[in-house]
């Protein structure tokens, strides 16, 4: 057997021009990636260069996927560049697996420089879907804009990567492996450990897990369903609620992690969670949840189907969050909210004198107000929601922080939202998604959407819609400054705001893997009890705003 150290190797490359990390990293088909030559060395060795050579020298990061296909190759060349460039410990999740909300706890577990999540999220997967690849720093959270720009700036620039191409990890055997290399001190170090089990043993400090297990499995216990829709969340699911916490094996459905998802889209919401919504309006489980691709969104689900909109879902979270042991200890220093996510939870933070952030959309504006420690607890229309124990969102997080709400209150899913709407009025929310658009049409609508929002003839028009009325009271295009660096956030999304705090929002989202994607939201509050009682398991509140007529 040979013993002799492995040969680290610089090559030659030629960079791409579009290799710009959106607000969840690069997210590409499948087939760039294998068809473009060093496509993902490119990008791999941008985000090595992005890190300071003393700071990378014998450091620690993380790698973990959603288990997608591309996932296993693309660990094999992140192990072997990691070695190359200088990087001492990897730790990788069992098979590659790891959840985002595991991966940003374990960075900050091991006090990681790093990590590199490979998940393109909701998106399919399989050889003809989607793979994305995202760094994220030693806060555990998403990079920056400064990081994520100085990755793009070197893509585009590469004239060549490191790498050592003997090396071979074998990802199915919790273990420790270490490789010697040419001209380095110390040898290079993989572990492969089991991240369900950090991840766990950080709930069991945020959460009363005799109290959730008494309510899971004790004499008056619930039924739950819960679909981990073939993503990482399957082994996450089964560890924690049934082995740990009592509920029945079948209580969870579709928990083996496939590289295409079973060819599903892999995103919670009414329409590709469909059969769990068919299984909950039997009426034979009192809640159930289905988990995105990488576990870092969940959708609720109360009896018969009822829905619980992501926008209320974190205010009620709110409105009960010392039923959580970790705020009862921590206290709440802020709520926060996406800028397009529905005003209710201002009401709750308004009626309890807390803080309220409004961020531009990205998970990492979140993160830093978590950091300089003014933000408890966050959510984001698109099903995420989260607090600081991490700096992700975290779907079981969200899945746990219902079940002991409802372990403290004892009523039903349904009722709790009927009684917070009686309290704070209610926030009728959709979202219209219009994906694969041609970029240059879409940022002309804009620019011509913004001219006519902007003008003054614009201000204090009213509009008709049925019974009720809409006077506009502000409109502009978001502009965010942070409270804790001072920077600015500009052109984040067009608002047209009434003056009963109701709201139309026009955006480009950047998370879409081909072309545009232009997102119209609607939130009209209500506070009238004789009309917010519609029934809550229709999927959106319809304004159609080219019907609106000018009053």
């Amino acid at each position: 057997m040979d013993d002799s150290p492995l040969q680290v190797l610089t090559l030659p490359t030629a960079p791409y021009p579009d290799q710009r990390p959106g607000t969840s990293g690069l997210r590409k088909k499948v087939f760039v990636f294998q068809s473009k030559r060093n496509y993902l060395q490119n990008f791999v060795q941008s985000i090595y260069s992005s890190i300071d050579l003393l700071d990378r020298q014998g450091s620690t990061m993380v790698v973990g996927g959603d288990g997608r296909y591309f996932n296993q190759t693309a660990i094999e060349v992140i192990v072997q560049m990691a070695a190359a460039n200088g990087v001492g410990r990897l730790v990788i999740g069992h098979h590659g697996i790891m959840s985002t909300p595991a991966v940003s706890c374990v960075i900050r577990k091991y006090k990681a420089i790093g990590g590199i999540v490979l998940t393109a999220s909701h998106n399919p997967g399989g050889r003809e879907g989607v793979f994305g690849i995202k760094f994220n720093t030693a806060n555990g959270g998403p990079a920056q804009d400064a990081v994520t720009n100085r990755i793009f700036q070197i893509s585009r620039t590469i004239e060549e990567y490191a790498i050592c191409p003997e090396i071979r990890v074998d990802l199915a055997t919790l273990s420790k492996q270490t490789f010697d290399l040419e001209n380095k001190f110390k040898p290079f170090t993989v572990e492969i450990v089991d991240s369900v089990e950090s991840y766990a043993n950080m709930l069991r400090n945020i959460f009363d897990f005799a109290a959730l297990k008494e309510l899971l499995s004790g004499e008056n216990h619930i039924k739950i369903q819960l679909d981990a829709m073939h993503g990482v969340m399957g082994p996450y699911v089964k560890r924690i609620l049934c082995e740990e916490l009592g509920s029945p094996a079948n209580a969870a459905i579709n928990c083996v992690p496939l590289q295409d998802f079973g060819g599903q889209h892999p995103d919670p919401n009414l329409t590709y969670a469909a059969d769990l919504v068919e299984t909950m309006r039997g009426g034979q489980y009192d809640f159930g949840a289905a988990f995105d691709g990488d576990g870092d969104r969940s959708m609720i689900l109360g009896k018969h189907g009822f829905f619980v909109n992501p926008s209320d879902s974190v205010a009620v979270i709110a409105a009960n969050v010392f039923s959580i042991p970790y705020f009862q200890h921590t206290g709440v220093r802020g709520y926060a909210r996406s800028m397009p996510t529905s005003a209710a939870l201002d009401n709750v933070a308004r009626a309890t004198k807390i803080e309220l952030y409004e961020t531009p959309t990205g998970w990492k504006f979140f993160g830093n107000l978590m950091d300089a420690g003014k933000l408890s607890l966050c959510g984001e229309e698109s099903f995420g929601t989260g607090a600081d124990h991490i700096r992700e969102k975290d779907g079981l997080w969200a899945v746990l922080a219902w079940l002991s709400i409802l372990a403290t209150r004892k009523q039903s899913v349904e009722d709790i939202i009927k009684d917070h709407w009686q309290t704070f009025g209610r926030n009728f929310f959709t979202k219209y998604d219009y994906e694969e658009v041609d970029l240059d049409a879409a940022i002309q609508m804009m620019e011509d959407l913004e001219l006519r929002i902007l003008g003054k003839a614009f201000m204090g028009q009213r509009f008709a819609v049925g019974e009720k009325l809409y006077q506009v009271e502000k409109a502009d295009n978001f502009e965010y400054t942070d409270p804790v660096d001072g920077r600015i956030c500009r052109n984040q999304g067009l608002r047209i705001i009434f003056t009963d705090g109701s709201r139309i929002i026009y955006r480009l989202s950047g998370t879409g893997s081909m072309g545009a994607t232009v997102r119209v939201y609607i939130d009209s509050y209500e506070k009238d009890p004789d009309k917010i009682f519609r029934d809550p398991r229709v999927k959106t509140f319809h304004i159609k705003t080219i019907s609106i007529q000018k009053y």
